[in-house]
């Protein structure tokens, strides 16, 4: 069976999405069953190899999303025939709408409806969703939000993100003031916050006045971290961190490096996840994985992901959010506890267990 991956819309692996592919790919087995192949632009071409031998096929030159999607919509069909696809896997079926021919399509979907303010773009996405093969969510959270979208709860299958863990594990060595990751240099302690600066529901401007209300309560030298990239909702987000009272506390990193990331966790005092309608909750394994306390936020699939182990709160309540960095500095026993528990919860998710459950939804369609 010819397996081909769709790898755009994906921000050249600087998205969550792009990230599930590099991991995704890593983790492909080698099997007389399965033939992989990715596609997409040319300059994607060496981005999710991860160090195996896969072949890519480009697509025409796209200079923008719009291009991209024109594409798909006028030419992909074509294209997936000619290259001899059996099964087309698309990873980012909200940027990039996925196509339907004499070839089995599936989708997977690691952000819900709900999370999505283009009314007119879900709507042509909801129509290809409905003639889509099979659909691979990656949350129970995603499930229940596409079946009261109106899609068949049969064409579901429930398939969680896994974590590297070559890359997340705890790191004992932390002992400086200063994180040295290159090109970074930072202070130590901090809180902090990884997700890309893309829209209100990230809840960055929440965040950063939680921090205000912190610090006003705690004379600490905690400082916040928030690392991801610049995204439409970057310039609000940068503003809000300029015109803070504690301005100087405020750190955005832009993009940071994923294979950083671990170091950047475990350096930390805390991961604070406010984000809502989160359909696959990635940052929350990941840094428990690295045995870092979590505090996040009650809504969308991060209560799936963090069972009892992290600090819930509303998002919307910031003196909740302050007083959950406050616990997490001040209460050593529930700090601990949350570090073991963190630890043990992170290690029931795998990539490879991903990769087999995915590979056996699409054996059996």
């Amino acid at each position: 069976m010819r397996i081909g991956i769709d790898t755009c819309g994906c921000n050249h692996a600087r998205s969550g999405v792009g990230s599930y592919i590099l991991s995704f790919v890593s983790n492909l087995p080698q099997s007389e069953d399965f033939t992989f192949e990715l596609f997409g632009l040319e300059a994607d071409r060496f981005t999710y190899s991860s160090g195996k031998e896969i072949s890519f096929s480009s697509i025409p030159d796209c200079k923008n999303l719009k291009a991209v999607q024109k594409w798909h919509k006028r030419k992909a069909v074509k294209f997936i025939q000619k290259n001899k696809y059996d099964v087309v896997l698309f990873p980012n079926p909200m940027v990039v709408t996925p196509v339907v021919g004499n070839f089995k399509s599936i989708v997977q979907i690691s952000v819900p409806y709900s999370a999505h303010s283009d009314k007119k773009s879900l709507k042509k996405v909801e129509k290809v969703l409905k003639k889509v093969d099979y659909i691979i969510a990656a949350s129970d959270y995603i499930k229940k939000d596409l079946i009261s979208n109106g899609v068949p709860e049969e064409k579901i299958t429930i398939v969680h993100n896994g974590i590297d863990h070559t890359i997340f594990y705890p790191v004992l060595d932390l002992d400086s003031d200063i994180l040295d990751i290159k090109p970074f240099a930072i202070k130590r302690p901090y809180f902090l916050y990884c997700s890309s600066l893309s829209g209100a529901r990230k809840k960055h401007i929440e965040l950063i006045k939680a921090f205000e209300l912190f610090k006003e309560k705690n004379k600490t030298e905690h400082r916040l971290v928030i690392a991801g990239d610049d995204g439409e909702y970057s310039t609000i987000v940068h503003n809000a961190a300029y015109n803070s009272k504690y301005a100087d506390n405020i750190f955005i990193t832009g993009f940071f490096p994923f294979e950083s990331l671990a170091k950047l966790y475990a350096g930390s005092d805390g991961c604070i996840v406010p984000a809502v309608r989160e359909g696959a909750g990635l940052p929350v394994l990941e840094a428990m994985a690295c045995g870092v306390p979590v505090l996040c936020s009650s809504s969308g699939a991060l209560p799936e992901m963090g069972s009892d182990v992290p600090l819930y709160f509303d998002s919307d309540n910031i003196e909740e959010m302050a007083d959950a960095m406050e616990r997490i500095i001040s209460e050593e026993e529930l700090r601990k506890k949350m570090i073991d528990s963190g630890i043990e919860r992170a290690s029931s998710f795998n990539w490879k267990t991903t990769v087999t459950e995915t590979l056996n939804v699409i054996k059996v369609q």
